[in-house]
């Protein structure tokens, strides 16, 4: 009779050798575990803003994130179906009865905005962006993105961290942590949210997640500037100064106690931050010094209130750019209940809705891609638009509005390393499904780590055993978008 039993495995018949061998096993798994967590944690620097290299060289150095909030139709703004006008009115082919987010769908629906021919592209843009529509040449579409989400809470999530749960690091604290900053005065990242309120989870969109604390987004606007920076008037400015060097002599010498703490060195650098920032975050805030002409371009005396509004927040995104600050995120829109009244959740009145939101939107983001164009920052900022999903290309049944549709969206970049009137990916002729080089946020996000010099799939961030990362363990870049 043949043993089928070699011989360096008999040991493992063995009962207790067997359970022995298992603990010993457990063990250095678990001891593997955390020497990767001290090893991904000691990679952050004493100094966690001190600026660090990219993986390789990138096309971009910052990032201007503009984001509606409310999921923008993309069928009333950038995508154009000649076969929705044709067939205006009709029962959807193949649909059947349509249940989406809200319940049952009527027929298909054209846009209210006609769509014209952009720039020396030819792109076909809606008339409810007329400047946006004029940069066209400057854009690079992304007709086929798809989202996992057809909620808007998930959805922001989903844009903004790679992940529909809270609790996970936003975009801009991934490439803070990764790239650190060029200004040690101002925040690495800064959220501003829209003059009519924050989106709908709020901080969560530039939460630093289980990154150290030092990468979470730091939130203020044109007309809510940071809070408590100003010096109490009991106290002088060279009692403040010799204050600052004791404080940051103490710290020292208790950092040297504990070194490669991160927490306590990220705790530090945030106080001696919120320090520089009193002078510098009012300097940069402060747009009473620029031109007629540029307050003119961006709408600041614009006799809309919430175009000015939003004028200044596109104008303050443009100073903090300009001053090194690595990635700033534009909210467009509010979370409000009431469907389409602080936001672009055109449900019920989608030609009111959009008419009212429309311009507060356009003349200032265009402003803010012709101002940087002007300045020469175009070329190393990449600016990415985006909303949290589509809509679908019939009404509501009993409303004149959209459904949710995740199915098939836009989004656009321009700038730094992007190709310049070029469209990417297609949905179907109605709008509905990406169907032609399906992307979703996954490879959206990759592409622009990529663009900054970031492999997505090295980024990575150990947290309870496991090594996360912006993309989740999805993504690829999307190469033919890139110049």
């Amino acid at each position: 009779m043949i043993d089928r039993h070699p011989i360096l495995g008999r040991h493992l018949l063995d009962r207790r050798e067997f359970l022995g061998q298992m603990a010993t096993g457990l063990s250095g798994i678990a001891l593997a575990s955390m020497l990767a967590d001290r090893e991904a944690r000691s990679a952050t620097p004493s100094d966690p803003m001190a600026p660090r290299p990219p993986h390789f060289p990138g096309k971009a150095k910052r990032v201007l994130h503009l984001f509606c909030t409310g999921a923008v139709s993309h069928l009333d703004t950038w995508d154009y179906k000649p076969e929705l006008i044709k067939r205006n009115g009709q029962p959807m082919p193949g649909a059947g009865k349509l249940i989406t987010f809200q319940g049952e769908n009527g027929n298909l629906a054209q846009s209210p905005w006609a769509f014209r021919p952009r720039g020396e592209s030819g792109k076909y843009v809606s008339d409810l962006l007329p400047h946006l529509a004029e940069r066209a040449d400057d854009m690079c579409f992304i007709h086929s993105l798809t989202s996992k989400t057809n909620t808007h809470g998930p959805g922001e999530m989903f844009m903004s961290t790679g992940f529909t749960l809270e609790g996970f690091p936003s975009m801009g604290a991934w490439v803070s942590y990764a790239l650190g900053t060029e200004d040690r005065d101002l925040p690495a990242y800064v959220a501003i949210p829209d003059p009519r309120g924050d989106p709908q989870q709020g901080p969560a969109n530039w939460s630093n997640g289980f990154l150290p604390a030092a990468y979470q987004g730091t939130s203020f606007n044109a007309s809510r500037p940071i809070n408590h920076l100003a010096r109490p008037a009991s106290i002088g400015s060279g009692e403040e100064a010799a204050t600052r060097d004791f404080l940051r002599f103490i710290d020292d010498e208790h950092l040297k106690q504990h070194p490669g703490d991160n927490e306590l060195s990220a705790r530090i650098a945030a106080y001696e931050l919120a320090g520089r920032m009193q002078a510098s975050a009012p300097e940069a805030g402060n747009l009473d010094g620029e031109s007629p002409a540029t307050r003119k371009l961006y709408g600041l005396d614009d006799a809309n209130p919430l175009t000015a509004a939003f004028g200044r927040n596109c104008l303050l995104a443009r100073r903090l750019l300009e001053r090194g600050v690595r990635f700033v995120t534009v909210f467009n829109g509010a979370f409000a209940m009431g469907e389409g009244a602080l936001n672009w959740d055109g449900h019920r009145r989608i030609e009111s809705d959009y008419n009212r939101h429309g311009p507060i939107l356009d003349q200032p983001a265009a402003a803010l891609l012709i101002d940087l164009k002007a300045r020469g920052l175009l070329d190393d900022t990449l600016v990415v638009w985006t909303t949290e999903f589509g809509r679908m290309p019939t009404f509501q049944k009993g409303a004149n509005g959209r459904d949710h549709n995740p199915a098939g969206f836009t989004a656009w970049m321009a700038g730094a390393g992007v190709k310049r009137g070029f469209s990417f990916g297609a949905t179907d002729e109605f709008g509905h499904r990406a169907v032609e080089d399906v992307v979703d946020v996954h490879d959206f996000h990759a592409t622009i780590l990529h663009l900054l010099g970031l492999d997505h799939k090295r980024l990575t961030y150990n947290h309870n055993g496991t090594s996360r990362r912006l993309t989740d363990v999805h993504g690829r870049v999307i190469r033919q978008v890139l110049a």
